[in-house]
């Protein structure tokens, strides 16, 4: 029986990376609208203020080349009943199922409905990288190829969390004005900080995660100075985030070296 689950989870996980490629290519325009043009421009890279500016999303060639190669590692006879992939794969399916879901409801322009999407998505990426956390990987190409794909796509999916949120709440009229709506985005920003200092003190130093969610409020940072709408304290308040992020990540990197050191 336990076999059977496992050739059952590995077909899903399969079947779930197909479905991934195909929601993709409705996301790029090759089959469908591409996502900056769907939603009404919703998800335009110049939307809003938590928006990342468009080279942000390059981050998503690196994921999906790792999600391929995890779909193909997961059939290596080795890891078919390996503890570390039967603790992930429903996980790692489930978040690829998510992921195309996305990309479709956005097709329609059910902007509230990708919301309720890409939370659902970040609890299963946060779940599976925390189920990586338990079950530590037995060799490099392990690390990376589950560590790495998973930990930058929960990082990521972090910051297009919060910028999918703000275009819901600006699609749907909401404004508080000039000033409301930049302490309303530097707030946004201060909850993105929190959670990635949570993620570090819960799943260990995970420079993946750090990094990609850095990243996110990189550009949005960028596209605040250069694409508009232009602000410059939420500019200011994402590099400070990523400062922050990025800083504490290196403490909390160092005492764990420390404390694997030997005495």
């Amino acid at each position: 029986m336990t076999q059977r689950n496992d050739v059952a989870r590995q077909i899903t996980v399969t079947a779930s990376e197909i479905f991934c490629v195909i929601g993709t290519l409705f996301g790029i325009g090759v089959l469908g609208t591409r996502v900056e043009e769907s939603s009404g421009g919703a998800l335009a890279s110049t939307a809003t203020l938590l928006s990342p500016a468009g080279p942000a999303f390059s981050i998503w060639s690196v994921i999906y080349a790792g999600l391929f190669a995890y779909t193909i590692w997961q059939w290596l006879p080795r890891n078919k009943s390996s503890e570390r992939h039967r603790a992930i794969g429903w996980l790692a399916a489930a978040s690829m199922v998510l992921n195309a879901t996305w990309l479709l409801v956005t097709q329609v322009g059910w902007i509230w409905v990708s919301v309720i999407v890409i939370l659902a998505l970040a609890v299963v990426l946060g779940l599976l990288v925390l189920a990586l956390q338990r079950h530590p990987a037995s060799s490099t190409a392990e690390r990376i190829i589950t560590g790495g794909t998973f930990g930058l796509y929960l990082g990521w999916v972090t910051a297009a969390t919060c910028a999918n949120i703000t275009s819901a709440a600006v699609d749907s009229g909401w404004d508080l004005g000039f000033l409301g709506n930049q302490v309303l985005a530097v707030v946004v920003i201060a909850v993105a900080i929190g959670l990635g200092v949570l993620f570090t003190l819960v799943l260990g130093p995970r420079i993946t995660v750090t990094a990609a969610l850095s990243w996110g409020l990189l550009w949005i940072g960028i596209g605040r100075l250069t694409v508009g709408p232009e602000s410059v304290p939420v500019a200011i308040s994402a590099f400070v985030a990523v400062a922050v992020l990025l800083g504490f990540w290196l403490i909390r990197w160092l005492k764990a070296r420390r404390s694997a050191s030997p005495a």
